[in-house]
């Protein structure tokens, strides 16, 4: 391959990499209102700004609880919460499963080094089935978007659900099921970070240099990316509010009985929204008529199907984990959405 030929394809594919990003569609959609049916421009403008606006001391709390966890190294703490008595480590795996503080990449490598030191299938999957579900920047975003209500339900729902998971696999493994649940383990991490097995948290970060550094470094990297992926979540918020009809939402998943909490359930397993977005979207949705238990439904579904959750559990367990992960998320989701809509 001659230099140039390498030159183009390099910059064949930084110039993808620039395109497909949040921001593209950020500038384009108002544009193509702009062009198409320019006498709702401002109104589709308008929606968005203020709902972002409306959403920054939330994103600041957000983004400063995540860096100060991170520089602190808090992930060490997660460790406790596999060691002792099989019930106590399922109870402890769904609450922390929520304070989780990875990047994507980190859940593999942290449950592959469970498994590798033979932490039960039951706890594991309690922290499975609640880490996706809730999580710091994410409780402040749905607050902002849904309610305090909204993201305390949220939050409520992932610990249950972790506590349901694990001990119904601990009784399906009690039964006989899953004796080899259990693919190869890799041995690497993705290069996230030390081992969140290891060391102790060290709350007063401030005083060392590469704490301190850590913590701008996390403090940038998540402001970006959630003012990223938040600009987006609203732009689609308010197109969806401007030209989708609130009598096609309310004909889908608009009831408030069983069935069009299970169809929201069903819909947002495959219909994966990054936890960030759902929440604006979601409040757009039910401001067309979409339930509350049906948003609920959509959120929890949505979530445990993310893409690093649903590729830590294929890339580590067999078949029948994760059907069952898949099975016990979908029938939390159904639940939790039942619930929520009975309390509010």
């Amino acid at each position: 391959m001659t230099d140039a030929v390498h030159d183009s394809l390099f910059a064949g594919r930084r110039l993808r990499a620039t395109v497909a990003t949040p921001w593209t569609i950020v500038v384009l959609a108002p544009l193509a209102v702009l062009l198409l049916d320019r006498e709702r421009f401002v109104e589709v403008l308008a929606i968005a700004a203020s709902a972002l606006a409306s959403t920054l001391p939330y994103i600041a709390l957000a983004v400063l609880l995540i860096a100060g966890l991170k520089a602190s190294g808090a992930e060490g703490a997660l460790g406790t919460a596999f060691k002792g008595r099989e019930n106590r480590m399922i109870l402890l795996a769904a609450l922390f499963g929520g304070l989780a503080p990875f990047c994507s990449c980190e859940v593999i490598p942290f449950i592959a080094a469970l498994l590798a030191a033979g932490a039960p299938l039951s706890a594991i999957m309690a922290f499975w089935l609640s880490s996706p579900l809730i999580d710091p920047p994410t409780l402040f975003i749905t607050a902002a978007a849904l309610g305090w209500p909204f993201a305390i339900g949220k939050a409520a729902a992932a610990v249950a659900l972790g506590l349901f998971g694990g001990f119904v696999v601990k009784a399906m493994i009690a039964g006989g099921l899953f004796a080899q649940p259990l693919k190869t383990i890799p041995a690497k991490s993705c290069g996230c970070g030390p081992s969140p097995l290891e060391g102790r948290p060290v709350w007063r970060f401030w005083n060392e240099g590469e704490r301190r550094t850590a913590f701008g470094e996390a403090l940038r990297e998540n402001a970006l990316f959630l003012i990223k992926w938040l600009t987006l979540a609203y732009v689609l918020e308010a197109l969806l509010i401007t030209y989708v009809p609130a009598e096609l939402i309310a004909g889908l998943v608009g009831g408030e009985g069983p069935f069009s909490i299970a169809v929201a359930a069903a819909v947002g397993m495959p219909a994966y929204l990054n936890s960030y977005v759902a929440p604006p979207l979601l409040a757009g949705l039910m401001t067309q008529g979409m339930s509350a238990g049906a948003a609920m439904a959509f959120m929890v579904a949505g979530a445990v199907s993310s893409i690093p959750a649903m590729a830590a559990v294929w890339s580590l367990v067999g078949r029948g984990v994760f059907a069952a992960y898949l099975g016990l998320g979908f029938a939390g989701a159904v639940t939790a959405g039942l619930i929520f809509q009975l309390a509010v």
